[in-house]
């Protein structure tokens, strides 16, 4: 079930990373932003254990159906990264605001929320290195993880 290549080993892989980094937020949030509540401490942990996910799932794609374009790991996981950061920061913008002016102060201008879309694209290419590393990428990973229903 480990062995590469594997979607389980991708999927596990991606949700560890997303756990160990969303618990970085969890533990971090409230040195930055003291009055974040617990939903939204528990919606960060979540939120980046379900992007590795995420990220780990999509490894079977090698081409883009529509556009007739590969799609290489180091292409689609920081897309699929950034593209879910980019919602995170469109529900939760006045909170993440609130905390870049914290960190930053008014007068910066890495006060905007929508940076959080850049640090969405690197943690998903982190994510994808590793779970392409070792778990493979493409079909080959259904072979293993679905051969008991297909014989």
């Amino acid at each position: 079930m480990f062995d590469s290549p594997s979607l389980t080993t991708r999927i596990a892989i991606g949700k560890g990373i997303g756990l160990i980094i969303g618990l970085i937020g969890f533990v971090c949030i409230p040195y930055f932003l003291p009055d974040a509540n617990w939903m939204f401490r528990w919606g960060i942990l979540l939120w980046y254990t379900t992007l590795g996910a995420i990220i780990g799932v999509f490894g079977i794609f090698l081409w883009h159906p529509v556009l007739n374009l590969p799609m290489p790991w180091w292409f689609r996981a920081p897309v699929l990264g950034g593209w879910m950061n980019f919602v995170l920061t469109f529900f939760a913008y006045e909170k993440m605001e609130a905390m870049l002016i914290i960190i930053f102060g008014t007068d910066s201008f890495l006060t905007s929320p929508f940076w959080f879309v850049l640090e969405g694209a690197i943690v998903g290419l982190i994510i994808g290195y590793f779970a392409t590393r070792f778990g493979g990428e493409g079909r080959y990973t259904l072979e293993d993880t679905f051969k008991d229903t297909l014989e």
